[in-house]
């Protein structure tokens, strides 16, 4: 199955990656090897890759558009996309992304790497003129946790210096809600950990490229740096990703009851959902998004120890960080080290295949106290 013009997407992913051939196993088996005979092309996993991994990287680069490279983690993908800069290099990052990532490149700041610029990513006026100077532009969209979705249509198609990359963190959305490279962006970012893999057991990230020798250099840098992903967790963020349309129309669809019954929740003070016309992205998000997604940021009214003590009351969702996964999880994020900006007591919640009436029922009765 080559042709990934041909087929839906979940088609696709229910069919990437496979073998086709007489006598070959329907399903892409473990190849926990680290060295192969040599003579056939494939002599070293770390330099090579294996076929566990590129079963994935067929599966996620079809869905995308380009061609992928998986890492041993989300942040391994990210990492790589930021050591291809030069000294010197000017980053811009969303006001509001992942921890990780602010985390990394305010690292490399203070050791003279680059130097870093925060814009409001609804603001897209700012990010079309940054686009002109910037060496890497950054985006996250819908951004963590407070959702805000990027014109990625303006900024992408804005004029930009020769060899500047634009990626963007396509993990809230999916592959399915939104392609960032068919809107001119140079990378898409994947943390298989979560929607890819969705089931809460493995590590890994994939970067996806459309030109050639920008994913020659992402390979190298994988190569160089160790940071390869293991056979397990390739072969089960595989597996999970067979279902990725399923689980996400059933959670996505579960989603937009919440934020709705949320907003008219009166221990609820804000709902941060692009679905909703109150978002300040909505529109955007109309737009640009196929659908809006599984999470939900909302405030609990009162202080941090509200917010906390609905965490510790719900049983059907769990108090745990990440998302994306069958479960329903939630966190309060302010509580994360680097998040302590955020508002005390928002809570955000991602939301997973459980029946939505009984994820209410857990929910109401934890607001209710």
């Amino acid at each position: 199955m080559n042709d990934r013009t041909q087929w839906h997407h979940d088609s696709w992913l229910v069919h990437a990656g496979r073998h086709t051939e007489p006598g070959s196993p329907l399903n892409v088996p473990l190849v926990p090897a680290s060295n192969f005979i040599i003579g056939q092309g494939r002599e070293y996993s770390r330099d090579d890759g294996t076929p566990t991994w590129e079963a994935l990287e067929s599966i996620v680069g079809g869905l995308e558009g380009g061609m992928a490279i998986a890492f041993s983690s989300g942040m391994a993908a990210i990492a790589a996309v930021f050591d291809s800069l030069a000294v010197g290099s000017e980053v811009v990052l969303p006001d509001d992304c992942y921890q990780g990532v602010a985390g990394l490149a305010m690292d490399g700041a203070v050791r003279g790497r680059w130097t870093v610029t925060r814009l409001a990513m609804d603001d897209t006026v700012a990010w079309v003129e940054a686009c002109r100077s910037a060496d890497l532009v950054w985006l996250e969209s819908p951004s963590n946790p407070l959702l805000a979705v990027a014109d990625l249509e303006a900024i992408c198609a804005a004029p930009r210096k020769q060899g500047a990359i634009v990626a963007v963190d396509n993990t809230f959305a999916t592959p399915l809600n939104q392609q960032p490279l068919a809107f001119g962006a140079t990378i898409s970012i994947q943390s298989a950990t979560k929607f890819i893999g969705g089931h809460s057991d493995l590590l890994a990230g994939l970067a996806t490229a459309r030109d050639e020798s920008l994913w020659h250099q992402l390979k190298k840098t994988r190569e160089l740096t160790g940071a390869t992903p293991g056979t397990l967790e390739a072969f089960l963020a595989a597996r999970g990703a067979r279902t990725l349309a399923l689980r996400l129309e059933r959670a996505q669809a579960s989603a937009a009851i919440l934020a709705e019954r949320l907003a008219s929740h009166p221990r609820v003070s804000c709902v941060r959902y692009p679905g909703l016309a109150s978002h300040p992205t909505h529109a955007t998000a109309k737009r640009v998004l196929k659908g809006f997604g599984t999470i939900i940021s909302f405030d609990v009214a009162g202080d941090a120890a509200s917010a906390d003590a609905v965490c510790r009351e719900t049983e059907l969702i769990h108090h745990a960080t990440s998302l994306g996964a069958v479960e329903s999880t939630m966190e309060r994020r302010a509580a994360i080290p680097g998040q302590e900006h955020l508002p005390p007591s928002l809570l955000r919640l991602s939301v997973g295949v459980e029946n939505v009436d009984d994820l209410w029922v857990d929910l109401s009765s934890a607001l209710n106290g």
